[in-house]
C-alpha cells in the first residue's frame, strides 16, 4: 500500500525527484532535433545566376578569341568589356525580375481584400477546400473558416499562401538581386580572364585559362550542389562540363571562321 501511494502521488520526494529528472532531459532531448534548411535561398539563387554566367560567358569568349587573334590586349578589352556589359544586362534582370515579382504580389494582395469584402462566403469556402485536401472534417473545416475569417489581415495572409501560392516578397528584394547577380557576374567572369593578364600569348593563356577555370567550375558546382542539397560531385561535374563546352563551341566556331 505505501508503495503503491508513494508511487502515484505526485508531491511525494520520489515523484518530485523523477519529474525533475525527466524535465532534465528536455533540453537535451530538443537539442538532439536539429532542422537544416536553406535559409536566405533568394541571395542564394541569384549568386548562382551571376557566378554560374560569369564563369562561363567570358571564358566562351575569351577561348573564342584565343582561337582568332595573337594580341593578349585585344582579348583583355573585349573581356573586361563583355564583363562590364554583363554586369549591367544581369544585374537590370535581377532587378525587373524582382521588381515584377513584388508588383504581381501587391497585386494580387490588392483583389485578395478586395474578394474578402465583396464575396465573404466564397472566401470562407476556398478556406474549407483548402483544409478539406488536408483530410479534416467538415466541422473542423468550417470551424478553422470561422476564426480565420475574424481577422482579416490573417485571412487574406492565408488566402495568398495556400489558395494562390504566393509568399510575400522581400521589399529590397529588386535592390538586392540586382547587386548580387551583378557582383557574382563581375568577380566570376575575372576568374578566366586573369589568365591572359599573366601570359604572352593567347594561346598560352588559353591553356592557363582552361585549367584554372575548370578548377574554379568544379569547386563553384561542388558547393553550389552541396548548399542546395543536390548530389556535390554530380553537381561539381554538371557545371564543369556545361562551362567547358561552352568555351569549346566558341573555340571551335571562331577557328573556322577565322
Amino acid at each position: 500500500m505505501f508503495l503503491r501511494q508513494n508511487r502515484t502521488n505526485p508531491t511525494s520526494s520520489t515523484g518530485n525527484h523523477t519529474s525533475s529528472h525527466y524535465l532534465s532531459l528536455f533540453p537535451k532531448i530538443r537539442g538532439m532535433h536539429t532542422e537544416n534548411h536553406l535559409k536566405n535561398s533568394d541571395f542564394i539563387t541569384d549568386a548562382v545566376i551571376g557566378m554560374s554566367d560569369g564563369l562561363t560567358v567570358p571564358f566562351a569568349l575569351a577561348a573564342g578569341l584565343s582561337g582568332a587573334v595573337s594580341d593578349n590586349l585585344i582579348i583583355i578589352t573585349a573581356g573586361i568589356a563583355e564583363i562590364v556589359a554583363g554586369c549591367i544586362a544581369m544585374g537590370l534582370g535581377g532587378y525587373l525580375a524582382g521588381k515584377t515579382e513584388l508588383d504581381h504580389y501587391q497585386s494580387e494582395l490588392k483583389r485578395e481584400y478586395e474578394e474578402v469584402d465583396r464575396v465573404p462566403e466564397k472566401e470562407m469556402q476556398e478556406v474549407e477546400e483548402v483544409f478539406a485536401g488536408y483530410g479534416l472534417s467538415e466541422e473542423s473545416q468550417h470551424t478553422i473558416a470561422l476564426e480565420l475569417s475574424k481577422n482579416k489581415t490573417n485571412w487574406v495572409n492565408f488566402m495568398m499562401k495556400f489558395e494562390l501560392g504566393l509568399e510575400a516578397p522581400n521589399p529590397n528584394r529588386a535592390r538586392n538581386s540586382a547587386v548580387t547577380i551583378g557582383m557574382a557576374y563581375f568577380v566570376g567572369g575575372l576568374l578566366p580572364l586573369s589568365a591572359y593578364f599573366f601570359t604572352d600569348r593567347p594561346q598560352t593563356g588559353l591553356v592557363v585559362s582552361s585549367v584554372f577555370t575548370t578548377i574554379c567550375l568544379f569547386v563553384f558546382g561542388y558547393f553550389k550542389s552541396k548548399v542546395t542539397g543536390q548530389p556535390p560531385f554530380t553537381g561539381a561535374l554538371k557545371v564543369t562540363f556545361i562551362g567547358l563546352l561552352a568555351a569549346a563551341a566558341a573555340f571551335g566556331i571562331a577557328k573556322i571562321i577565322s
